[in-house]
């Protein structure tokens, strides 16, 4: 999408039918486990690798959604399957992969594209709403990581992680909580990039910026009107940029430990709030 309208994502006609920046036989024979993949990004991605010639087993909380999802892959002739996970549960993580394993019999790429936010000043953030942000989205994202590691390092087989994280750079107002736990992902994922070498495990960050999702809807109106202004291309991105940015991830043979930043230029340009702006920081008429 090229335009500055909201359309809260991507059908599933246009995920099947969006043209391809990579040949289709790209994943054939390989396996690849999706986060978060009953909407937004994580389903953008199980749609593109899945036309790329993967195998896809996606997970999330709502097996009803996943459900769905995989029959709409299924009816394009995709092979996907579901499971549904909660990955703040480490043993519904272990259970997860045993599942997906039994179904495809190995797994070559994980993308870590579960995670939630909601808008608030940090200032009144509760304990248990900061917890359920951090749980979700560092310590569930890493639960995911070391069950894929020890997977491949108990294989002798590569591997191949991505985490779709988001813009730290410059902090994000609003979403202090989430901020700060993908911050932690990006630095967990530079130390166990090295780590994981010698078990030729691949580690890398995604970070999207202003882009139109149904995770948009959380989001007040207000920041929904600005946030396209967040980058000098002066539009919203859509969940199959970031899609394609994992895939080369996935397949980049010598890039590890990195973040790839697609946001439209946002790190060099406009200020981003997900609450309403401040009137602090609004020019005066």
């Amino acid at each position: 999408m090229t335009d500055r309208t909201l359309h809260f994502g991507l059908s599933d006609e246009e995920l099947a039918t969006r043209p391809l920046a990579y040949r289709s036989d790209l994943f054939a024979g390989q396996t690849v486990l999706v986060s978060g993949a009953a909407s937004g990004i994580g389903k953008a991605t199980a749609w593109l690798y899945g036309r790329l010639g993967a195998q896809v087993a996606i997970c999330g909380r709502d097996a009803g959604k996943l459900a769905a999802a995989v029959a709409a892959m299924r009816g394009a002739g995709l092979v996907a399957e579901s499971f549904a996970c909660n990955i703040r549960q480490p043993d519904q993580v272990a259970a997860l992969f045993a599942a997906t394993l039994g179904r495809f019999g190995d797994l070559d790429f994980l993308v870590n594209s579960a995670g939630g936010q909601y808008p608030q000043a940090a200032i009144d953030f509760t304990a248990k709403g900061w917890n359920a942000v951090i749980e979700t989205n560092l310590t569930g994202t890493w639960f995911m990581m070391q069950a894929a590691a020890r997977h491949w390092r108990d294989t002798g087989r590569p591997g191949s992680i991505v985490n779709v994280v988001t813009v730290t750079d410059r902090g994000q107002p609003g979403i202090a909580h989430s901020c700060a736990a993908r911050a932690g992902v990006i630095a967990l994922t530079k130390t166990v990039a090295v780590e994981w070498a010698p078990y030729r495990i691949r580690v890398n960050c995604l970070a999207p910026g202003a882009i139109d999702t149904e995770g948009q809807r959380v989001y007040p109106e207000e920041a929904r009107r600005r946030s396209f202004r967040a980058n000098p291309m002066l539009r919203f991105g859509d969940a199959f940029d970031i899609a394609e940015a994992a895939a080369y991830l996935s397949i980049g043979s010598f890039v590890t430990g990195e973040t790839l930043t697609v946001d439209g230029g946002g790190v060099l340009w406009g200020q981003f709030w997900a609450t309403e702006l401040p009137d602090y920081f609004k020019e005066p008429d």
